[in-house]
């Protein structure tokens, strides 16, 4: 059985990491809410259809038009078309590959930042206890596309991320 201690200090790392990392990824996506993860998952997903980015972000259909509206009224998607006359493939445009590197670039400082205090030990153990954490958290495929709508796809390939690993 866990202690109550532990619980409240993983429910605190948990918020202060999250607020953070808020913070700085809608800074640099200079548009708000929703749009770091909607860049980064159409970047690394090109093509997918605003039904697929609804349901990786957690979106209703109407609100994701919304927002992928305003990333094309802002130059960083286009509209391109999808696999039949019904659905839009998005992609990104060269401005918002540019947006999306530097979303990812400030998600990494502020993880950098909250590993400072570990050794390179420290840091080897805690990987394998988040790949465990994560391992069991995942339930179905869109829960685990919406876990992942903020990772950089780069550093975790697919055969080796614990999330994915989990739906096999």
């Amino acid at each position: 059985m866990t202690d109550d201690r532990t619980l409240n200090l993983l429910g605190a790392l948990v918020l202060a990491l999250a607020d953070t990392m808020k913070n700085a990824t809608e800074s640099r996506a200079e548009q708000g809410a929703g749009v770091p993860a909607a860049l980064i998952t159409i970047g690394f997903y090109a093509g997918e259809s605003i039904d697929t980015l609804a349901h990786t972000l957690g979106l209703s259909h109407s609100a994701t038009v919304r927002l992928v509206d305003r990333l094309v009224k802002a130059g960083l998607a286009v509209r391109r078309s999808g696999a039949d006359r019904r659905t839009s493939a998005l992609y990104l445009s060269r401005r918002g590959k540019l947006r999306m590197g530097a979303i990812l670039e400030s998600r990494k400082r502020v993880l950098e930042q909250a590993l400072m205090p570990l050794t390179q030990q420290e840091q080897t153990l805690l990987a394998g206890l988040l790949e465990k954490l994560l391992g069991g958290f995942t339930r179905d495929r869109q829960h685990a596309d919406h876990i992942c709508r903020l990772c950089d796809a780069r550093s975790c390939p697919e055969q080796t991320c614990p999330v994915e690993c989990a739906l096999k």
